[in-house]
């Protein structure tokens, strides 16, 4: 399941946060790339002191985490910290699959996979986050301050920028739920459910599809 997040970051968020970067540097991001990614990776990523880089972490993720459909999308354990791309002329990053374990403090297993969009799709020509999905190629350039969340087994590529600058911060989450197709099922029940008590209040119907919604995630749920 694709699931497109609006207004994570206000306009105010997005502000401070490229303000904060100034203060660090980019550096080659081939470094992180798994060793099957190498090849294709073309972009910056930032790197700043600690007490910089820990309060960009806080606001990331509490914007992302306080975000009214992260939480019935994704079912959060664990995230990675926000790594933040910047991806300038002829940049981009070819296709590829995320690793599927990443080590933070521990070893992380990677479910979805979360795009947070820093810059404006003005300001930069190309750059669209191209995922493959059977085949079919969706693309995506959304704007400053959404995010986009998706499976982690997804094919994927950032074509490459031709003008200006695309700058991103991304992480990895694991979740309750490792699969997504029933990430997609639970997510479709709590919409169900709350259409329902928006337009008709607390109903039979609701209380039947909020006892189906707590039975499935309590079968499915991984602690």
């Amino acid at each position: 399941m694709i699931t497109k997040l609006p207004q994570v970051l206000s306009a105010q968020q997005v502000s401070s946060i490229l303000q904060l970067i100034e203060h660090g540097d980019f550096i080659s991001g081939i470094d992180t790339a798994g060793w099957h990614a190498k090849e294709v990776k073309n972009n910056q990523q930032w790197q700043g002191g600690s007490e910089l880089n820990e309060q960009i972490q806080q606001g990331m993720q509490g914007a992302l985490t306080q975000h009214p459909q992260f939480s019935g999308a994704s079912y959060a354990k664990s995230m990675m910290p926000f790594i933040i791309s910047e991806s300038a002329l002829g940049g981009g990053y070819g296709n590829h699959i995320d690793d599927a374990l990443m080590a933070n403090e521990t070893v992380l297993r990677t479910d979805i996979s979360c795009t947070v969009f820093l810059t404006s799709p003005q300001e930069y020509e190309g750059g669209e986050l191209v995922m493959n999905l059977s085949g079919m190629e969706m693309a995506f350039k959304l704007n400053a301050g959404d995010a986009i969340i998706y499976p982690s087994t997804t094919l994927h590529r950032v074509n490459p920028v031709t003008s200006g600058s695309r700058k991103v911060a991304l992480t990895w989450i694991e979740s309750h739920i490792p699969q997504a197709s029933q990430r997609e099922i639970l997510f479709d029940l709590d919409c169900a459910r709350k259409d329902i008590i928006e337009h008709y209040g607390k109903t039979d119907a609701f209380d039947r599809i909020t006892k189906t919604h707590a039975n499935l995630l309590r079968q499915w749920a991984m602690t």
